[in-house]
């Protein structure tokens, strides 16, 4: 039966909801507390679906993504000088030049995760002026 749904369609979510109702449940915990994390640093942004993954956008500019994988959630700060502002914080955890993994056998970091956050609100607030 042809639902006129492409497979590439299928795919992709929706909007967040759909998202984070796809993760594999061994990640699903890990995800939920690094969006809970992220909320509360930035009450006012709006959660979206940009390039197939969460991304938080605060007035109107992406902010920070996040991901679920089979191992790790991902932290997308969108910012190279953010990351290496906490090079020494991160040492710990896989990171690369835009990304921040969080295995899901570890205790997730939200101090870090804060920080961060608020650095990316910092920095594109500076970039409106």
């Amino acid at each position: 039966m042809d639902t006129g749904t492409t497979s590439a369609t299928r795919l992709q979510p929706s909007d967040v909801e759909d998202y984070f109702a796809r993760v594999p449940e061994e990640a699903r915990a890990a995800i939920e507390k690094l969006r809970k994390t992220i909320k509360a640093a930035v009450p006012k942004a709006v959660e979206v679906i940009w390039y197939q993954i969460p991304t938080f956008k605060l007035n109107g500019r992406p902010l920070i993504s996040i991901a679920a994988f089979k191992n790790h959630c991902s932290l997308f700060p969108m910012s190279y000088a953010v990351l290496d502002a906490y090079k020494d914080e991160i040492k710990s955890y896989h990171a690369s030049k835009g990304t921040l993994r969080f295995p899901l056998d570890k205790k997730l970091p939200t101090a870090l995760v804060k920080k961060v956050v608020k650095a990316r609100i910092q920095e594109t607030q500076a970039r409106k002026q």
